[in-house]
């Protein structure tokens, strides 16, 4: 009976993944024998509920992915510490296809065939559907984090402009991340051919773009046809504001 009461009790499991880069925050934790799941925080730090014998799987797109059983010094233990390996991906060989692509993208798109997107959701990962912080949010929380009575860090970066200029650049990072999706779909010749916009306007007229409330939205639905009608449509007006003939 003792020995079945130790096999059957669950505790939380405390630890922290590390790498050679730092960058640990949003790894996945899956304990693959009770399918329960965790994701780890902004410093690597995770906790988990475990038996002994359990199965722990530790993943992320930029690491290697790494399995541990529970055993009784892990369960015993305060702290579990789980170094990762960096995933190296090598291509041996590149095979361009063609598509017999005529240059015109309102035309191809009615030819080619566009896989739906694959995202963790639609694989049904766990914890799918928390967001990864950025490198700049990151940043900032720990600008503007601290612990103890008076909060010594966040005070020292509020003097030094450190706080202000980390929540000016996630400001910046933001406003240039859908722009940044957008120019990927397409290529920039693109818009001076179709959309008639100069070159040295590119810039300026993606952020005309930016700041119509609908562009997020339209950008987030992927929809390749919507998004080139919005430009289209963006254009005329960004010409004859411009007076660009």
């Amino acid at each position: 009976m003792l020995l079945l009461a130790q096999i059957d009790d669950t505790k939380d499991l405390e630890g922290k993944v590390s790498s050679k880069d730092g960058d640990v925050a949003a790894t996945h934790v899956l304990n693959t024998t009770t399918k329960r799941a965790s994701i780890t925080d902004i410093n690597g730090f995770f906790s988990i509920p475990v038996r002994l014998n359990d199965t722990l799987v530790f993943s992320a797109v930029q690491f290697k992915k790494k399995q541990i059983v529970v055993t009784q010094s892990i369960y015993d233990s305060k702290m579990l510490l789980v170094p990762l390996d960096d995933e190296l991906t090598e291509l041996d060989e590149v095979v361009v296809t063609p598509y017999n692509l005529s240059g015109d993208i309102t035309k191809d798109l009615l030819t080619l065939e566009i896989d739906p997107v694959v995202t963790a959701s639609t694989l049904n990962l766990p914890n799918a559907y928390v967001r990864v912080p950025t490198k700049a949010e990151r940043e900032l929380f720990e600008a503007t984090s601290g612990g103890g009575l008076i909060p010594v860090t966040p005070i020292l970066n509020a003097i030094s402009g450190r706080t202000k200029m980390l929540k000016k650049r996630l400001a910046r990072n933001k406003l240039y991340n859908r722009t940044l999706r957008v120019r990927e779909f397409y290529t920039d010749s693109l818009y001076r051919t179709k959309l008639h916009i100069p070159e040295t306007n590119t810039d300026d007229f993606f952020y005309y773009c930016e700041i119509d409330p609908s562009f997020q939205s339209i950008v987030d639905t992927h929809d390749l046809f919507k998004i080139w009608e919005f430009l289209e449509k963006k254009s005329v007006t960004y010409l004859q504001n411009n007076s660009i003939d």
